[in-house]
């Protein structure tokens, strides 16, 4: 089971990694416990990098602050990229008057969240995704201080 947190043209200190590292498997494997194998690759990029990927995978020509594709070959096994707009993050976290480093976390949890099969497209499956957000959150803040 690994977590790996790479750079594409951009730059990121990113605090508390084995202890994020550990969390976030310890959270994966409470909602999915079948999965044998977990393999998570977050690329932290800039808007260029994510919108071609945005374009080119998804036919989207919008910026985003994620994109997350599960690459797993079984039903047990779980292999993922997570790519994540820096730029994206530090506009939201600006807009919504909160830390970088608060949404920095939060668009992580969503990407692995999305993994475990929550959504967010409708009304009520944001507002489920929100809430989960939040409580990984609040426990990840827990063991942070």
């Amino acid at each position: 089971m690994a977590i790996f947190f790479h750079k594409h043209e951009t730059s990121l200190a990113l605090k508390n990694r084995r202890l994020l590292k550990s969390f976030l498997l310890k959270e994966i494997k409470t909602l999915r416990p079948n999965w044998q194998k977990i393999q998570l690759n977050f690329i932290f990029c800039n808007d260029e990098y994510l919108l071609l990927i945005n374009q080119q995978f998804l036919n989207h020509n919008t910026y985003t602050d994620i994109i997350t594709f599960d690459l797993s070959p079984s039903e047990k096994i779980l292999n993922a990229e997570i790519y994540i707009s820096l730029p994206r993050v530090k506009d939201n976290a600006s807009q919504l008057s909160i830390s970088f480093s608060e949404e920095l976390h939060r668009v992580i949890f969503h990407g692995c969240l999305h993994l475990c099969g929550f959504k967010d497209k409708s009304k009520n499956d944001k507002l489920m995704m929100r809430k989960m957000e939040n409580l990984w959150l609040k426990k990840y803040k827990s063991i942070t201080g």
